[in-house]
């Protein structure tokens, strides 16, 4: 994945339906308090910071360290591993999961300080690269 230089306010204002533009706007707000980083667009993904991976297989590559994309149907929030969560994820509110993938619908239905809580825990997890999946290291 790659940083685009696109200009992150006018991706922002584009997003639709406004019900998921207001959660965008919140959920960069949130990312940049917690990460202490400004937004950069990486494709259609907004993110904070960027890291360097590689999996034990030899896959590499660069992304964000903290991150979400404004999809149509749910906003999708990247996480290491949704699972590293579960006990926060139990208590957020209406949510759906993948691996690495937390898809909301409604950012005003979830509890924001949960959210935020499980975004620092994990933004913690890239600096200190603190995982087991690949091994991280962070790049600006």
């Amino acid at each position: 994945m790659q940083k685009t230089g696109g200009d992150v306010d006018e991706f922002l204002a584009a997003v639709t339906p406004v019900k998921r533009q207001r959660d965008a706007a919140a959920l960069a707000t949130l990312m940049r308090e917690v990460t202490g980083r400004e937004p950069e667009m990486w494709e259609s993904i907004v993110g904070f910071g960027s890291c360097h991976y590689e999996y034990p297989t030899g896959r590499e590559g660069d992304m964000p360290i903290a991150a979400f994309a404004p999809r149509r149907q749910a906003t999708t929030v990247y996480l290491l591993s949704t699972a590293a969560h579960a006990s926060r994820l139990a208590e957020l509110g209406p949510h759906e999961t993948g691996v690495g993938c937390l898809y909301i619908k409604d950012l005003g239905a979830v509890d924001t300080a949960v959210l935020r809580e499980i975004v620092a825990d994990d933004y913690r997890r890239v600096i200190e690269g603190d995982t087991e999946y690949a091994s991280l290291t962070v790049t600006d």
